[in-house]
């Protein structure tokens, strides 16, 4: 038989686009439209309905950038329209293309009823079915013009992410507002056709089962005549029959498909918009689901939940109905998707704590998953906070992204660094935005790793980002794949039965051990600095207000501020999103979160300073109170006390040049241009700076990713470096005991301060940056007279290690990596460590010297700032200050205690008397993150805390109250039965920890 193949292939494609989808809508008519935009911010529902709008013509321009249109379309049905299925098509200007990234619109009836999302691909509103002719139509539109960011030329320089530098010229085309006549068999026809074509082009060219799909559309084409399509369709599925009913083979691989929609909680819109995007896809899937029997959608982010109940009741209601009968799926447990590698122990433990909460007061709904598509690579303390949630499995598809080395598994037990392990999926699909396309099941099958062991895996299906979710064409092609031949299988169920499926068929899955490092976008480590820096600033303030609030609260009585932390807490999850916090919003997103973490600072101060003086009363002594897990100059963790004042430090002019700072432990040299040229540890009889190599040193590097520019830094930005030794001055500072240094760069200025402080092994590096850059990156160097194989990142309730050398491609793709606190480099017996107060990314590298004595150079070097121009063209530009410090001869217990140290500074207070901790830890190595009254109300003290330095532990807690009981909890403070209970003597509780163990003890007054 002659090869035909391409011939019918090519015939499909013109037909579909040329005759049969223009007949799924044969007969039309226009609406009659008129809009109201709004001025400034969105409006009410009650007000845009009220509004009298304009007439407005098919063809017009309307929208300025992040306004709102209220449309109100109306019309009547034709009498000869009686008995048909008549639904509006609703076109705003929408681009196919772009489901999510442009335009939208939430449809209402006159008494403000949702019906349902208007999106690229979702652009029908059902009217009646059948329809009654002669019945009036009346729908309002509340439009949203977001405009365009990321457009076919991406990662183009615009002011339009920010409704301040946006203008005012209208951004979309109002292209269809028509009643028409929906014919649901020709609907029908081109689903058929579309799953037997896409099936057809991954089938082998050879298979016998293409040939049959082939000749099955060959005769459904000469089925239809192609000038009554309406009328031939039937005729036309009838020769499909055969070829849509044919089983799938027995080892088939079986995929569940998860109605989706992956919704950024702030993005290239600002968080306003993410609360209406919501509501537009929460009422698009709701309606879905009612028309759709076993169609099921899972929703992440109890924060946009949260923003469905506050700000849409009515949608509320109806997504309250679809989860009771189980077919609207809280799915994740987390406040928001966060970034898991830069938000601190305490924060990525209430991120849990928040969502499963959530979940558990409205629904009463356990999650036993965590679900993060999209977040640029996992920590690996993550394994051990999601086992302490009561959680046990994690989803996540974004590793698929990295460049350099694929993953090797699909499904895993992934092993933290207290050696806690969950199971893990990978949807081998590669995408969160699955739409039931043939070509992305056959790749899930192929792609898939685990063959042979495992035969299912997940696809998160629909829409994200406003795009809509699922669509009625997705549910449609699921059910002719729930069992066709050449295919995976398809069938809806929920994450937890997908997990329960998954687990049980693969027992013996492999381990991966440490973070899963995603070889991609290393850049959300530094850009948006301040953001960063709030954040980091949040976290420690909120664990001091927690503190001193229950101390007070149990000494004096005090009003613990519940309300109060448990919306602050929130506010800083919810800025710990994966595209806020790592610094990849636009302008608008960065503007308003840098005034909310001023409020944030704020009130955080006045609930310390609150119960600050509560607990040290009306007096005239000087108080130091000290919140950080260690003892602090005869100042005891959590207490308050006179502050012990050790011996001086001395600055003496340098023979060459410069300055010499010491304190009887140090000796610090500055050159004449103001670098750090020596670090020498007197005790240790030990220099710390390489040889010929200068600390605190700042490169400056070219930085123009091949694209997603605040995301991502590409490994040729080392190709080019400026060391930036100029120096304008070089002077003792005010204080007599230290030295500042003023820079000028490019449009740029920087001053540092060096100090010394007296009887602290540790060198402080405050920099001030005036930072007016454009695709700049801005490191400090540290080069270490140090050889390491590895060096040690602290990561969530504990730390990581990484190697500093390149031996294979998966150490080599680790070029830029996270710390939280600090990072330790070490020999036996010495070691080094660099802390810092509010970054994140670093890079660690080796060299040996080929002169002199044929050291090692190990070289540390911070990622200050960054300035790419997208999304926000004005990535950190202004003013920016760090803090950093050097400490030669640090152990690992030195680097946690200097870490806390730079985060946690004391506060000083006038009062009557000392204030004894709330509780006490008799063993440095256990440190305690978080001492707080139970969020029940109920008045028990909560105490969490881990071993710190990755080694077994037995400590003593005593508590500075009388104990009633003593329970082991899980994050939500709830009975654990993992643990053993701790041994207790009174108020003194005993505890033995694994490396890095987490524990939570609730104590009942």
């Amino acid at each position: 038989m002659h090869d035909d193949r391409t011939l019918v292939e090519a015939r499909l494609r013109r037909v579909l686009d040329e005759r049969i989808r223009p007949a799924v809508y044969p007969e039309s008519l226009p609406l009659r439209v008129a809009v109201w935009h709004a001025p400034g911010e969105p409006v009410p529902v009650a007000e845009g309905l009220a509004a009298e709008p304009e007439p407005i013509e098919v063809g017009a321009r309307w929208g300025a950038p992040w306004g709102t249109s209220w449309f109100r379309v109306t019309g009547t049905v034709p009498e000869a329209w009686a008995g048909k299925t008549v639904e509006a098509l609703l076109d705003l200007g929408f681009d196919e293309n772009m489901p999510g990234f442009q335009c939208e619109g939430l449809v209402h009836r006159p008494d403000g009823t949702p019906v349902k999302g208007l999106n690229p691909r979702n652009q029908w509103v059902r009217i009646g079915a059948p329809a009654e002719g002669g019945e009036e139509v009346c729908l309002h539109i509340e439009a949203a013009s977001n405009p365009v960011i990321l457009d076919y030329h991406p990662f183009l320089p615009t002011r339009l992410g920010d409704k301040e530098t946006a203008g005012s010229e209208p951004q979309y085309t109002l292209t269809r507002m028509d009643l028409a006549v929906f014919d649901e068999t020709v609907w029908q026809l081109v689903m058929d056709l579309e799953v037997l074509g896409e099936l057809m082009a991954e089938l082998p060219v050879d298979s016998a089962r293409r040939h049959d799909v082939l000749r099955a559309v060959e005769r459904a084409l000469d089925a239809v005549d192609l000038q009554d399509v309406n009328g031939t369709a039937d005729r036309a599925r009838e020769r499909l029959t055969g070829v849509l009913s044919a089983p799938a083979v027995p080892s088939a691989h079986r995929i569940s498909a998860v109605g989706h929609a992956h919704i950024d909680s702030a993005w290239l819109w600002p968080l306003r918009e993410t609360v209406r995007k919501v509501a537009r896809t929460t009422s698009n899937m709701t309606a879905l689901i009612e028309d759709e029997p076993g169609f099921v959608f899972a929703m992440s982010q109890a924060q946009q939940w949260a923003w469905v109940k506050e700000h849409r009741p009515e949608v509320w209601a109806r997504v309250k109905k679809a989860v009771a009968e189980g077919r609207f799926v809280p799915a994740g447990g987390m406040w928001v998707e966060s970034d898991t590698n830069m938000p601190g122990s305490e924060a990525m433990a209430r991120q849990f704590v928040h969502g499963k909460r959530f979940f558990l007061d409205e629904f009463g709904v356990e999650n036993e998953e965590a679900w993060l598509p999209d977040t640029f690579g996992f920590a690996a303390g993550l394994p051990q906070i999601i086992r302490a949630a009561g959680s046990k499995w994690l989803l996540t598809q974004k590793i698929s992204w990295s460049r350099t080395n694929k993953f090797p598994h699909h499904t895993f037990q992934w092993e933290g660094i207290d050696g806690t392990r969950i199971f893990t999926h990978f949807p081998p699909v590669d995408t969160y935005n699955c739409s039931m396309k043939g070509g992305e099941l056959a790749h899930a099958a192929r792609n898939f790793r685990d063959k042979g062991r495992a035969r299912h895996s997940l696809a998160p299906t629909g829409w994200g980002d406003g795009g809509g979710g699922t669509t009625r064409e997705m549910v449609a092609k699921a059910a002719r794949l729930r069992d066709l031949e050449g295919s995976p299988t398809v069938i809806w169920e929920t994450p937890r039965a997908f997990f329960q499926k998954a687990e049980a068929e693969y027992p013996d899955a492999p381990v991966w051990v440490g973070e899963l490092y995603l070889e991609l976008h290393r850049a959300t480590l530094t850009s948006q600095a301040r953001t960063k820096r709030g954040n980091r600033r949040s976290e420690h303030l909120l664990r001091e207000a927690e503190l001193w609030a229950a101390t007070a609260a149990v000494r004096t009585g005090f009003r613990y501020p519940h309300e109060d932390l448990d919306r602050i807490w929130k506010t800083v999850l919810l800025h710990q999103f994966h595209d806020i916090l790592p610094g990849s919003s636009i302008a608008w997103v960065h503007r308003e979160a840098r005034a909310t973490y001023a409020r944030i600072t704020a009130e955080l101060d006045e609930i310390t300073a609150a119960a600050q003086r509560a607990l040290a009363g009306a007096g005239d002594r000087e108080l130091v109170f000290n919140a950080a897990p260690h003892r602090r100059a005869g100042v005891p963790a959590g207490g308050a006390g006179a502050h012990l004042l050790p011996r001086g430090t001395s600055l003496a002019p340098r023979a060459d040049g410069g300055f010499v700072l010491a304190n009887g432990l140090l000796r610090v040299e500055i050159d004449a241009l103001g670098l750090i040229v020596s670090a020498y540890d007197i005790q240790a009889d030990r220099e710390t700076i390489a040889p010929g190599k200068a600390a605190g040193l700042l490169q400056l590097h070219q930085d123009f990713p091949n694209m997603w520019d605040a995301w991502d830094v590409d490994e040729f930005y080392r190709n080019t470096v400026t060391d930036l030794t100029g120096a304008e001055s070089v002077q003792a500072g005010e204080d007599g005991v230290s030295v500042r240094i003023a820079r000028a760069f490019g449009d740029s200025r920087v001053t540092q301060v060096l100090s010394l402080p007296p009887g602290e092994r540790r060198l402080v590096i405050d920099t001030e940056v005036d930072w007016h850059e454009t695709e700049k990156f801005l490191k400090l160097t540290f080069p270490l007279d140090l050889h390491a194989e590895r060096y040690a990142s602290e990561t969530q309730f504990g730390h990581v290690f990484r190697p500093t050398h390149t031996n294979t491609s998966w150490e080599a793709a680790k070029f830029e990596a996270c710390n939280h606190r600090f990072v330790h480099l070490e020999e036996p017996g010495w070691g080094a460590a660099v802390v810092n107060d509010s970054t994140y990314g670093h890079d660690v590298t080796r060299t040996v010297r080929t002169d002199g004595d044929r050291g090692t150079t190990t070289t540390v070097r911070v990622s200050l700032l960054r300035a790419p121009r997208f999304p926000d063209p004005e990535t950190d530009q202004g003013v920016h200050r760090f803090r950093h410090a050097l400490i030669p001869g640090a152990s690992i217990a030195d680097a946690v205690r200097e870490g806390w140290r730079i985060n946690v500074p004391e506060r000083r207070l006038t009062g009557a008397h000392e204030v004894a901790p709330l509780v006490t830890v008799d063993n440095d190595a256990v440190v305690v993150t978080a001492v707080k009254l139970a969020d029940d109300g109920s008045g028990d003290v909560v105490v969490r805390f881990h071993e710190a330095y990755g080694g077994r532990a037995r400590a003593t807690l005593t508590a500075g109250f009388e104990v009633a009981d003593v329970t082991v909890t899980d994050l939500l403070e709830r009975p654990s039965d993992d643990t053993e209970p701790p041994e207790r003597d009174g108020d003194r509780i005993t505890v033995r920890l694994r490396p890095f163990e987490l524990v939570t003890l609730r104590l009942r007054r």
